[in-house]
């Protein structure tokens, strides 16, 4: 005996098949039932018009609610539906969409753009020498200025040394 038994298998039973005749009278059907709903729509559509002619001011307000209801398919255009959290969908432009509404940012992208304008606050800060980086920098600065100058002037001084040394050892050398 086969594992699991002989209990409700699809093996071994007889496959039915749809003939392509079948087929074709389900699809004729469907369409004719389409064709039929359509034009049902269309006298009542039609019926509409001329009941919108003879009352135009009362029956245009109860037409709107008409197509909004049979707008809705299946079971909501029959239970009346009042849920506060339900918003209802309107189509717009997209001419009116960035128009009308600001950008709205995400918590990530508005974090972002505040650490940049801190960055180039600080920056600007740091340039004009008012943060405690910045002023610790410039002190560094004129020490280095103030070494550079000394060293300058000793390697002056051992030049001018050097050149009245050299200046003597010629005058001594012309003298003899």
């Amino acid at each position: 005996m086969p594992r699991g038994g002989r209990k409700g298998g699809h093996k071994g039973r007889m496959r039915t098949y749809t003939s392509p005749e079948e087929i074709d009278a389900q699809m004729k059907e469907e369409k004719e039932r389409k064709e039929h709903e359509q034009e049902q729509e269309e006298a009542g559509a039609a019926q509409m018009d001329q009941s919108e002619e003879k009352l135009p001011a009362s029956s245009s307000d109860n037409s709107d609610d008409e197509d909004s209801a049979r707008r809705r398919g299946g079971v909501e255009g029959l239970i009346e539906i009042e849920n506060p959290n339900r918003v209802a969908q309107k189509s717009k432009k997209v001419a009116q969409i960035e128009v009308d509404e600001p950008k709205q940012l995400s918590r990530r992208e508005r974090e972002e753009i505040e650490k940049q304008k801190a960055k180039e606050r600080y920056m600007k800060m740091h340039l004009a020498g008012k943060t405690d980086q910045a002023k610790a920098d410039l002190a560094r600065l004129a020490i280095i200025r103030k070494q550079r100058e000394e060293a300058a002037r000793k390697k002056e001084e051992d030049k001018k040394a050097k050149d009245a040394a050299s200046a003597q050892g010629k005058n001594l050398h012309i003298l003899k």
